[in-house]
């Protein structure tokens, strides 16, 4: 019972007629507004709906100032705009939404995007019939003729059952009625006129209106009628042998006006004018050739008369005045004559122009017939063509959809050959993506529960922990959420390290796939970035180990761009990424944001729609059209340069170095903890970083022109250092062979990625199958000559002899 009285309550109260109000912003809508609740806010249950449009979105602003075509801005970013739009536009909305709210009234807020404003506010109108539209108006009326203003546009846009009213200055300005109001306006004068027509009857003498009088032209004319009258009573006496004959004449001729006075509508008369005419006169000829007869008779009857009686003076002058009277209406009857033949004339001259109308109207008529015949053997012939093209068109789509799936199926079987043979030429190479599978037990006994004591760094995708596996002190990452997206870094990361294999690469020793944890080598001097801004009070890096991290990153880059059979981008390269190993051997970690190419090598380029990196390194070309290639780790790889050279952070950093490149000052913001700068080849590094950093992507140089410069200055540092440790001094540790700890004669890399003399770890494989630093099965027993170091190992003897 409640619910039917709930349901009945809001019948009652439910709004019986909606108002619209055209919202601009600003003090002239308040005022319009303010106008249209005193108006109709006291005529009962109203809906007010206040309608705001504007333009379309076709530019996004950027934060330089400047605008981009919607066209070339990804989808995410426009939504993420048009709900800023739609936000403000609410907010601009919401003081007068309030307004309406303080009059407890019902209002529903409407924001449209359109460049036609009338166009979008009328299709509104008769979506929501509203009854009522409120719009602003300058000083004259939005209805006058030299009024061409949105508000004129918006009126004869609006659909015609809604009244518009348009405001001007706080009060009423105009008002386009609806077609409501006009039909019942209409509906009142035609009951009035109905009213006057059924009053009237065939004896009224009510002149004619103008129209009539001037189709019938002077035969229904008011002085006609009256001698026509007058010579009828003279008539009734004078012939009054024959009475008969003259009230048939006259009610004949009177009914003939009558009849014309009591036409209701000035159409109907038009449409049989001519056939009224012509019975017209032939009443008129009737009643003239009748009168002659009377007149004939009457002389007759004088004629008979016995001569014998000779008329009395006063008889012979009643005859007279009675001959007379008759003559006069003889010559009236001849002038009623002429009137008709007048109009029988007109009648047929009418005539013959609609016959002449209706042969014209005949022959386009025919002439239209023989176009519709033409066009149809047209759409005949054109119906034949169709049908054969459509029959050869269907006969070459078999054609095709067979060569399809012919050529399909060759694919296919391409497809299957080159899978057997990537894996038979994966078994044979070792190349299948193995690793170490820890269980999730031995990650939380690693790790004590993931004590904070053992956590060594905190990064935005997982926890770094430092542990012993293995009895192997290593680097356990572990997410934080399994997002999908983490999940999918945490796969992509799993998947390159476990596959790639490079001296300067963070190596991978295992994995607990199923929890969403990666365990590496442990780098004991930390990243790069703590290095250079000296934390936890660690020394700094000297110039010529800078030198040679610069080299060893890039060797690294070129590496993975290079990678067979599918390049990979790493996207997030950052001093942060760049691990220190014990002996300051840099290595590149944190993949799991890389992008591999397409493996067809068709492109070096990858569409991009989720941009991930950190804003400082990421390439303003990929920023502005989302395109990925190798020349955006390129750009990244140019920023590292410039903070090896200053320890300073990145952000303006490229501006800082130009500037001081341009004015030779680049050795005010070198770092002066490195040591002492050699000038020259600082100069070169900084060039080198510099066009690394370029905006535009084609005036960055490409790796294998970047790293003969980097050897070349890593030369360079090398001869200095050997001069400056006296020649013979201790060589680099990434010289030395993990296993025979003495200088590689001949480094080679082996499956575990540290490299190793070449005689030693055939020594050592012949007899193991583990690791000889890491303890863990190698996948394969392969080793790659490691000619980069051993040209390095080759140039330091050189240098200290």
């Amino acid at each position: 019972m409640e619910d039917k009285a709930g349901e009945k309550n809001e019948l009652q109260h439910a709004p019986s007629s909606v108002v619209a109000v055209g919202i601009k912003g600003g003090k002239k809508s308040t005022t319009i507004l303010q106008w249209a609740l005193k108006r109709f806010v006291p005529e009962g249950r109203i809906m007010f709906k206040l309608i705001h449009v504007h333009a379309s979105i076709k530019r996004i602003p950027t934060p330089m100032g400047n605008f981009i075509p919607i066209s070339q801005v990804r989808p995410d970013v426009v939504n993420a705009f048009r709900k800023e739009v739609e936000w403000q536009k609410s907010q601009m909305l919401l003081p007068y939404k309030n307004m309406c709210d303080q009059e407890k009234v019902y209002v529903d807020t409407v924001v449209i995007e359109s460049d036609d404003v009338a166009a979008a506010i009328a299709e509104e109108i008769a979506k929501g019939a509203v009854t009522k539209l409120i719009i602003g108006a300058s000083s004259r009326s939005i209805f006058s003729s030299k009024l061409k203003g949105i508000a004129a546009k918006i009126s004869v846009c609006t659909p015609r059952f809604c009244t518009v009213y348009a405001i001007s200055k706080g009060k009423l300005s105009s008002v386009r009625p609806s077609d409501v109001q006009i039909d019942q306006s209409f509906a009142d004068d035609g009951s009035e006129t109905n009213g006057s027509t059924s009053s009237s009857n065939c004896t009224s003498s009510s002149p004619p209106d103008s129209a009539t009088v001037a189709l019938y032209g002077p035969l229904n004319s008011s002085s006609t009628e009256q001698q026509f009258e007058a010579l009828s009573s003279v008539n009734q006496t004078v012939l009054s042998a024959n009475p008969s004959f003259i009230e048939s004449s006259h009610c004949g001729c009177q009914s003939l006006d009558t009849g014309t006075e009591n036409n209701v509508t000035i159409s109907s008369a038009r449409n049989y004018s001519i056939g009224y005419g012509l019975s017209q006169a032939s009443s008129c000829i009737s009643f003239k050739s009748e009168t002659e007869s009377q007149v004939h008779v009457q002389n007759s009857t004088l004629d008979v008369l016995p001569a014998t009686e000779s008329p009395s003076p006063a008889r012979q002058e009643n005859i007279n005045l009675e001959l007379e009277k008759l003559r006069i209406e003889l010559r009236h009857a001849q002038g009623m004559h002429a009137i008709a033949q007048n109009e029988n004339i007109d009648a047929s001259r009418k005539l013959n122009d609609l016959n002449k109308r209706r042969s014209d109207e005949l022959m386009k008529l025919n002439e239209i017939i023989a176009k519709e015949e033409s066009a149809n053997e047209s759409l005949r012939q054109e119906r034949e063509k169709y049908e054969a093209a459509k029959r050869e068109t269907d006969y070459l789509k078999e054609c095709a959809e067979r060569e399809t799936a012919e050529r399909r199926e060759m694919e296919m079987k391409a497809i299957r050959a080159a899978q057997e043979k990537e894996k038979l030429e994966s078994a044979l190479t070792g190349l299948t993506p193995q690793y170490h599978k820890f269980t999730w037990d031995e990650i939380v006994s690693a790790t004590s529960s993931f004590s904070e004591d053992l956590r060594i760094g905190m990064g935005a995708y997982g926890t770094v922990y430092k542990c012993n596996l293995h009895h192997t002190v290593v680097a356990v990452k572990v997410l934080h959420s399994k997002g999908s997206h983490k999940i999918k870094q945490f796969q992509r990361e799993l998947e390159i390290l476990s596959r790639v294999r490079h001296p300067n690469l963070l190596l991978l020793l295992g994995a607990c796939p199923d929890d969403g944890c990666l365990v590496y080598e442990y780098m004991e001097n930390g990243s790069l970035e703590d290095r250079l801004l000296k934390k936890n009070g660690t020394a700094p890096l000297p110039w010529y180990e800078r030198y040679r991290i610069a080299w060893e990153v890039a060797s690294a880059l070129a590496f993975l761009h290079s990678s067979k059979p599918t390049p990979i981008i790493h996207r997030d390269l950052k001093p942060a990424n760049i691990l220190l190993d014990s002996n300051l051997m840099s290595k590149i970690g944190d993949i799991g944001l890389s992008t591999v190419l397409n493996s067809d090598g068709s492109s070096t380029m990858h569409k991009d729609t989720e941009p991930v990196g950190t804003l400082c390194y990421i390439d303003p070309e990929y920023q502005r059209t989302g395109l990925l290639s190798p020349k955006s780790d390129v750009y990244a790889f140019g920023m590292v340069i410039l903070q090896l050279l200053t320890a300073k952070p990145a952000i303006a950093l490229t501006h800082v170095v130009e500037t001081a490149v341009d004015d030779g000052k680049l050795t005010d913001i070198l770092d002066p903890e490195a040591g002492s700068w050699p000038l020259q080849e600082t100069m070169d590094l900084a060039r080198l970083g510099l066009s690394c950093t370029e905006l535009r992507r084609r005036d960055r140089p490409n790796l294998d022109h970047v790293i003969p410069a980097l050897e070349r200055l890593k030369e360079a540092a090398d001869k200095a250092q050997s001069s400056s440790l006296n020649v013979k001094s201790k060589p680099p540790n990434h010289f030395i062979c993990p296993i025979l700890q003495d200088v590689m004669d001949d480094p080679c890399v082996a499956a575990d990625g540290y490299t190793y003399d070449r005689r030693a770890i055939e020594t050592w494989l012949q007899e193991n199958d583990k690791s000889p630093m890491t303890n863990m099965e190698l996948p394969h027993k392969n080793i790659i000559p490691n000619y980069t170091l051993l040209s390095a190992i080759m140039g330091w003897k050189s240098g200290g002899k």
